[in-house]
């Protein structure tokens, strides 16, 4: 009872006040010094030792110059974040007197701050076998995570420059793309806290984010996500669990310690693909999160995040080639108010009609706005017609000024551009032409017509010989159908040729052959990953396959004067249609030798065959 009762025994010292060792230190003797570097390292050091110690530091930071490096680090690597509040406290009020009174020892305390955004490695061996985790206590690392970024806030407040020196770290210190769901996890959503409280790096942040998630998904073609799916749905679990294990080089033990994934059914079979999925819903959810206050929109923040984000499109996704799933981050902010789609549509459209731009964004330009007014519910008709009439008249401007000139052929290499909106074009139509005729029919068919989409298809440029032969195929059936214009003849006439896209390089610009016409590129195609894509779903139009009856319904043409209300029984609303639909999409490389079924979400490459 006595000793329970008796206050603890003072920590036991040695070599005299931290003062006192530092200046002999200085003067050439080092046993106390070193003395003091062995106790700061013992793993077993208590929580009273290190408040005792840390009191002791924070009245002597004036001595610890760039001379005591050294000693700096080992502090640095005191485990604090695991201990009690008083340790934490201690700890942090030491670090802000530390790079106040020292800026040379900032770096490696932000060092220190950042390696923490990951979760730690707990090395475990059982009869000789290494059966380490990742320490994924739940509540635990909240916690953890909550006090560095109290730390990395009480650095800023001492050092304002700390932004620019914190950047680099958070450049060093990403997790490779092959280390555990559960690290990348943590760093990005870590990466996306420090926006919050350091406003001057989220523009850096956002970029440093999206180049990594550009990593991942161009490594993970749509082809290979559908492949891995099929695969893992015809495999058994055991087979499943060895093939990915495969695939997570030296982190696969950290797999165990996920916390993510909320069942099987919603893992993607692609490890690759579960990464990215599990980032972009982190994305979505920050986006909301930053342009929602109580559940509101707030406008100013949203049009604030809407440039930062659309400045990391044009430096990152614009310029990036066969990305299938980051450039949503676009669709989903555009979701949130019409005028940031138009917004987004106008900015399209800029880069596209501006000659001074290389034509190879020109033509990626082009492609994203036929694939978004096609693809994004929220975009009304009237907002549709608007830019139909933008890219027509643009069309039949560049017709003018190129029928009578010495250019006046069919060549990629020369009219990249022209060719990339009609195709925008005819895509825009073949999803949106029921909306357009909707309602009115006579009048919706006097705007179709009043486009002039024949002047445009016999043009000497010949669009129909370059545009993607699915998406010419529907063009001329819808047309035909309204006796619009009739394609047929042009199409049998062209010997179809593959279209080159231009790719600027140092010598000027150099053309490469690809495997199909205009690069196949529709950006907004159906969204593979299996959770982030609950968050576009609801704002995102789904392509139906054609029955036969509909095909054979767009071989009988609308006679002039028809009833306002005859339907054409092509599109089937607005609706998703995702309950067992089979969705047909151009947009993989063999779009045209693949059959139809094998793809996902887009249009067939069906002809349909009319008698003469």
């Amino acid at each position: 009872d006595e000793f329970i009762s008796s206050p603890p025994r003072k920590t036991v010292r040695f070599g005299g006040t931290l003062s006192e060792i530092l200046l002999k230190y200085e003067q050439g003797e080092t046993t106390d010094f070193e003395l003091l570097k062995h106790q700061l390292s013992d793993p077993d050091i208590k929580d009273a030792q290190i408040i005792n110690w840390l009191h002791e530091f924070r009245a002597s930071v004036t001595y610890l110059t760039k001379d005591f490096e050294q000693l700096v680090s080992i502090l640095l690597k005191l485990p604090w974040l695991r201990r009690s509040r008083e340790v934490v406290e201690e700890y942090l009020g030491f670090l802000g007197n530390l790079v106040s009174a020292q800026t040379v020892h900032l770096r490696p305390c932000l060092r220190m701050i950042v390696s923490q955004f990951v979760p730690p490695r707990i090395t475990i061996r059982e009869d000789d076998v290494d059966i380490s985790d990742s320490d994924d206590d739940e509540e635990n690392l909240t916690e953890n995570f909550n006090t560095c970024h109290r730390a990395l806030q009480t650095v800023a407040r001492y050092v304002p420059s700390t932004p620019q020196f914190l950047m680099p770290i958070l450049v060093e210190n990403f997790p490779f793309i092959n280390k555990s769901e559960r690290t990348l996890e943590c760093y990005v959503h870590n990466l996306l806290r420090v926006t919050v409280y350091l406003p001057t790096l989220r523009l850096q942040i956002l970029e440093l984010i999206v180049e990594k998630l550009l990593k991942l998904d161009v490594s993970t073609p749509q082809q290979d996500i559908e492949d891995a799916e099929e695969a893992a749905n015809n495999s058994n679990s055991e087979e499943k669990s060895t093939e990915e294990g495969l695939f997570d080089m030296e982190e696969d033990e950290e797999r165990k310690g996920n916390k993510v994934v909320s069942s099987c059914s919603e893992r993607m079979a692609h490890p690759l693909a579960e990464r990215l999925d599990i980032l972009m819903t982190i994305l979505f959810s920050y986006i909301k999160d930053v342009c929602h206050v109580d559940g509101k929109l707030d406008i100013n923040k949203t049009k604030d995040l809407y440039r930062d984000l659309v400045s990391v499109f044009d430096k990152l996704i614009l310029p990036t080639h066969a990305s299938c799933h980051v450039q949503y981050f676009m669709f989903y902010i555009c979701s949130f108010k019409l005028g940031l789609a138009e917004a987004f549509l106008d900015h399209l459209w800029k880069k596209l009609h501006d000659p001074n731009n290389p034509s190879v964004i020109r033509q990626t330009a082009g492609s994203y706005i036929g694939s978004f007014l096609a693809r994004a519910k929220f975009i009304p008709v009237v907002t549709v017609k608007a830019c139909l009439d933008l890219l027509v008249n643009w069309m039949h401007k560049y017709i003018d000024n190129q029928d009578t000139g010495a250019n006046a052929y069919c060549d990629v290499a020369l009219h990249g551009p022209f060719y990339s909106t009609c195709q925008a074009a005819f895509y825009t139509l073949i999803f949106r032409h029921k909306q357009l005729l909707d309602g009115n029919l006579r009048k919706g068919l006097s705007y179709l017509q009043s486009l002039n989409f024949e002047r445009i298809v016999m043009c000497q440029l010949n669009p129909l010989k370059i545009c993607i032969p699915s998406v010419v195929n529907l063009f001329a059936a819808i047309t035909r159908k309204y006796q619009l214009v009739f394609c047929y003849t042009i199409i049998e006439r062209n010997n179809r040729q593959f279209i080159p896209v231009v790719r600027s390089g140092t010598g000027g610009d150099l053309v490469q052959t690809c495997t199909n016409p205009l690069d196949s590129f529709f950006p907004f195609d159906p969204y593979m990953l299996k959770r982030s894509k609950k968050t576009i779903d609801p704002f995102y139009q789904f392509w139906e396959e054609l029955s036969a009856e509909d095909l054979e319904n767009l071989k009988k043409p609308i006679k002039r004067g028809t009833s306002e209300d005859e339907d054409d029984d092509f599109l089937k609303g607005e609706t998703p249609q995702n309950d067992g639909v089979v969705e047909i999409a151009p947009n993989s490389y063999e779009s045209n030798t693949r059959s139809p079924v094998s793809s996902i979400g887009s249009p067939p490459d069906c002809y349909v065959q009319y008698s003469h």
